[in-house]
């Protein structure tokens, strides 16, 4: 019976939200359940959770990867008092699961948990499994996976195959997008540029100069641009400078509103940011991270490209002025940007985090999971199915003749290859 759930780690809005979007959906079916949040003070979880109403507790604890000599040997030094807090944390709170979000605040928690005989559980929305996740691997009872071959890091017989979650809005966003294509692309009035919850300073310094040359105010949109914390004054400037009618903030609560009001994004390439791109199903423009591990970023923009959903431009090629032109000859061709939108929803996952707590309650118990509905058929609206409406998920799979992991009804559909998976 799940009564009680503790959510360790964070550190960005990719770790964050995934884990916030399955805390809404058990809440929608568990209204009593307890909920409380492990993260550090330097995560985008002190920043977002406490406006929430959320608990949270804050661990000492500081990250190994990527680190100097001298801050890797401070990190290691926390470890041991982190793993005290963490206990403690876990002993006083008593949780029935623990559920590990990524990021290294998730480590101590989750250790903490299985050694003392409490479930434990991860997200994993990557193609190459973070550090945190690898070395817990061995010791978490469940790995809810968006690509197939990660369940070899898990093991097959603990991963579920079940995409990256996408809180509620983005589900009931994805149904009025479904229920009236054309009337949700004629209502897109502005251009949403995302940078990440950290922001992403080329994407800050060259986009503004790019859409001061699409004529914007001619066309009727203005931008909602997230610069993250250190630029956000200088962006602001720069738009005024340009004469650019700009929102520019630094984080967007209502993301799935931004999304759904933009007639086109420009964003970085992270997984979360993929999965609400096609959950709602936008025409983007990607510029992916150039330092992202194994490079995955740019091998999921340019998947996406493949399929004709999205158009990605490395960072080292990206010009304002190539920029500009591209966002105009975008902004002039509808048709090709409703294709684009079509094509980026028939990959959008938005009942993950359904699938996720069907699991969840399967395993542990609580209120009943809900049966699969019917499925729409193309171009008629949704018919109100358990999942808001929605045909189940695209599957990932890899050609290698292993054993099916857990997994809903695939709909027939060319494949999409992500960092060597199969995208159905």
């Amino acid at each position: 019976m799940i009564e009680r759930i503790m959510v360790a780690g964070g550190g960005t809005g990719g770790h964050l939200f995934p884990g916030l979007a399955v805390i809404e959906e058990l809440r929608r079916r568990i209204p009593s359940l307890e909920v409380r949040f492990v993260g550090t003070a330097r995560g985008i979880e002190a920043r977002i959770l406490p406006g929430r109403g959320e608990s949270l507790d804050l661990l000492e604890v500081t990250p190994l990867k990527g680190q100097g000599l001298g801050a890797r040997f401070t990190s290691l030094a926390r470890i041991p008092g982190a793993m005290m807090q963490a206990s403690s944390l876990v002993r006083s709170f008593q949780p029935d699961l623990v559920l590990g979000v990524g990021g290294y605040a998730s480590g101590p928690v989750l250790l903490a948990a299985s050694l003392s005989g409490l479930s434990t559980a991860v997200l994993e929305q990557n193609a190459h499994v973070g550090m945190t996740n690898r070395l817990l691997s061995r010791f978490v009872d469940r790995a809810y996976i968006t690509f197939d071959h990660t369940a070899e890091v898990f093991g097959r017989t603990k991963s579920r195959l079940t995409g990256n979650p996408v809180r509620r809005e983005f589900v009931e966003h994805a149904r009025r997008a479904l229920a009236d294509p054309e009337g949700f692309e004629s209502r897109a009035r502005s251009i949403l540029v995302l940078g990440g919850s950290q922001g992403a300073r080329k994407l800050n310094e060259d986009v503004p100069r790019a859409l001061a040359k699409a004529d914007l105010a001619d066309r009727g949109l203005r931008v909602v641009h997230q610069t993250g914390e250190s630029m956000r004054d200088e962006v602001e400037e720069t738009y005024e400078t340009l004469g650019i009618d700009a929102q520019v903030v630094t984080f967007i609560d209502e993301m799935a509103k931004a999304y759904s009001g933009a007639a086109l994004v420009v964003a970085r390439a992270g997984a979360t940011t993929l999965a609400e791109l096609c959950a709602i199903g936008r025409p983007s423009i990607l510029v992916p991270f150039p330092f992202a591990a194994d490079d995955h970023q740019a091998k999921n923009a340019s998947a996406l490209e493949d399929q004709g959903a999205s158009i990605c431009i490395r960072e080292s090629e990206l010009e304002a002025n190539a920029l500009g032109t591209l966002v105009a000859a975008l902004l002039d061709d509808p048709a090709r940007r409703q294709a684009m939108s079509l094509a980026a929803r028939k990959h959008g996952r938005p009942d993950a985090a359904a699938m996720i707590v069907d699991d969840l309650i399967g395993w542990l118990g609580g209120a009943q999971p809900r049966g699969e509905g019917p499925i729409p058929s193309p171009g008629q609206p949704p018919v109100g199915t358990d999942r808001g409406g929605l045909a189940p998920a695209p599957m990932l799979r890899l050609e290698h003749g292993r054993a099916a992991l857990p997994r809903a009804i695939p709909r027939s559909r060319r494949p999409v290859v992500v960092d060597g998976a199969v995208w159905e």
